[in-house]
């Protein structure tokens, strides 16, 4: 079983910049794809942005493309968010989790979940 642990959250002025990271573990982490959500407060979860641990088949929410990128490393065991050109509306609590579906956007394809981080941004 994969699991999954997020950091880097805080709290952030518009305009600036975060870094989240996801740290995998588990004997077959590498078979998975991760992906990154987030959940706004009194709103439904919703896809940020995929990967694979190769890099490959990366997309993005069109909300955050241009803005966010999304990075791996396998040697690390790591998934990487870069936020810059945050807004208010990025304010949310983000989640990393994982798919035997590699590079799917689709959130019911994923089975494995970390705790969250918090991430607010202020006007």
């Amino acid at each position: 079983q994969v699991q999954l642990v997020e950091s880097g959250g805080g709290l952030v002025q518009a305009g600036g910049s975060l870094r989240l990271s996801c740290a995998a573990s588990g004997r077959t982490f590498s078979r998975y794809g991760l992906a990154w959500f987030r959940r706004a407060p009194g709103s439904n979860r919703e896809f940020v942005a995929a990967t694979t641990w190769s890099g490959d088949g990366i997309s993005y929410a069109d909300s955050v493309k241009g803005r966010f990128t999304i990075s791996s490393a396998y040697d690390k065991n790591s998934v990487y968010l870069e936020m810059n050109n945050l807004k208010p509306e990025d304010t949310a609590v983000y989640y990393c989790a994982a798919s035997l579906r590699r590079g799917t956007t689709q959130q019911r394809f994923y089975d494995v979940w970390g705790q969250g981080t918090q991430v607010t941004v202020s006007a």
